[in-house]
């Protein structure tokens, strides 16, 4: 777990070192694109009968939350500090029980609710409305936020009939060309150096997904969410080194107020969720 999130904390880098060249639209298509070939080994060798589903329209709606997601996210990493972008990643398991409860119909009590209201409050001390003008990269932040959100209740939905391995190559397969789309209209060709981050970012993002899948199935994701937080450090780490970047103490007193209200959420969602399989 711990490589899985040192990993994903230097995406935030080769993200912000690809879009020197390239429009951070652009950078999404590549990430994909390359991340389709690492994958298509493994999907060749799983043959046909992996893309075998009758729930295609929910695959496609991942795959479209999915892009317009991670175009927010790499937008706003280039707009904002990689540690602010970071902080507020960490309200996607609040937008997402939010979802689970008005979307699935599931129920949260007043534990739960409170702890959302926290982290809420935590993203208020990082934007310091009223203080400070909210950024657009800070907007677009929270918007991938809410993207990664929808994307975890789709794949909750999904994981009820169909395969992992269905699952992961649609995702691969879908992605791609849904990307491509919009980095028509800023195409540049990666110089040699930009060719080098993308295929960082590829790498780092599968190897580090990979590693993440392992965690989960050695352990409890609610065992394995205080792991989670280590990303602010390193990633503040990061981009003080490669960009100078100074984080300020609202972003480290906010991101910790969001993440113990995930941790939390988190925790009372498998606690729930073993009472209701032991029962």
């Amino acid at each position: 777990m711990l490589g899985a999130m040192v990993l994903f904390s230097t995406m935030g880098v080769f993200i912000k070192l690809s879009s020197v060249q390239l429009d951070p639209l652009e950078v999404v298509f590549f990430r994909n694109f390359l991340a389709l070939v690492l994958m298509l080994p493994w999907i060749i060798k799983q043959g046909p009968a992996v893309f075998k589903s009758e729930r295609k329209k929910l695959y496609t709606a991942r795959a479209i939350f999915n892009v317009v997601g991670m175009a927010a996210g790499f937008t706003a990493l280039t707009l904002i500090p990689l540690a602010e972008a970071t902080a507020l990643s960490f309200t996607a398991p609040l937008f997402a029980t939010i979802g689970a409860a008005l979307i699935l119909g599931e129920i949260v009590r007043k534990r739960r609710v409170i702890a959302i209201v926290f982290g809420f409050i935590g993203m208020l001390i990082i934007l310091r409305p009223g203080i400070e003008s909210i950024s657009p990269g800070a907007l677009l932040a929270i918007a991938n936020a809410i993207t990664i959100a929808i994307t975890v209740l789709i794949v909750k939905k999904l994981t009820t009939t169909e395969r992992p391995a269905t699952i992961v190559a649609y995702m691969a397969l879908l992605q791609t060309p849904m990307a491509f789309i919009p980095a028509v209209f800023y195409w540049e060709w990666p110089n040699l150096i930009t060719w080098l981050w993308l295929f960082c970012l590829a790498g780092a993002g599968t190897a580090g997904h990979l590693m993440y899948t392992k965690a989960i199935e050695l352990a409890e994701v609610s065992q394995l969410q205080p792991l989670d937080f280590i990303r602010l450090p390193i990633i503040a780490f990061l981009g003080y080194v490669f960009f100078s970047e100074e984080p300020t103490i609202w972003i480290w007193i906010g991101g910790a107020v969001i993440f113990l209200a995930t941790a939390y959420v988190t925790h009372r969602e498998a606690t729930i969720a073993k009472q209701i399989h032991n029962n």
